[in-house]
């Protein structure tokens, strides 16, 4: 697991309530969103990568892909220099445990997206792993990794 505290990066959300509800601003999309647990991870998450040196240019949140057949919606991609996915990025609820049908929603996910890392978060817990897919084999890591 990695250490990594979300939610000191909490000041720099904008979060708006009105007579529809509560949303918050998505830096990325640029626009207010219904503010929905898993959405606030996201938000977090995607502040922690910006300020650990990620070009907001190269971070894409919820776009669409198909899956064995099935139409999902990934949560955060990094791309790398050549825009070629480099960390695929799952969030959860800070009430939804990390646990293995976690890793097998992203792992899915991946099966299309082919990014030399994954991360999975719900907030309070992070972790992170290097694939190697010439010898399938996954390496979980101490720190994400740094952007290049």
């Amino acid at each position: 697991m990695i250490d990594i505290d979300l939610h000191k990066y909490s000041p720099q959300l904008k979060i708006q309530k009105n007579s529809d509800g509560v949303f918050i601003f998505d830096i990325i999309r640029k626009k207010y969103l219904v503010l929905q647990p898993e959405e606030m991870v996201r938000q977090l998450m995607i502040h922690y990568l910006i300020d650990y040196g990620y070009p907001i240019e190269k971070i894409q949140v919820e776009k669409g892909l198909h899956v064995n057949g099935m139409y999902r919606r990934y949560d955060i991609v990094i791309y790398n220099a050549q825009f070629e996915p480099l960390i695929l990025i799952e969030c959860k609820s800070h009430k939804v445990k990390i646990q293995q049908a976690v890793f097998d929603q992203i792992a899915q996910y991946n099966s299309v997206m082919k990014a030399p890392y994954l991360i999975v978060t719900n907030g309070v817990q992070t972790y992170c792993c290097a694939l190697d897919f010439e010898k399938k084999g996954i390496e979980y890591l101490t720190s994400i990794p740094e952007p290049k």
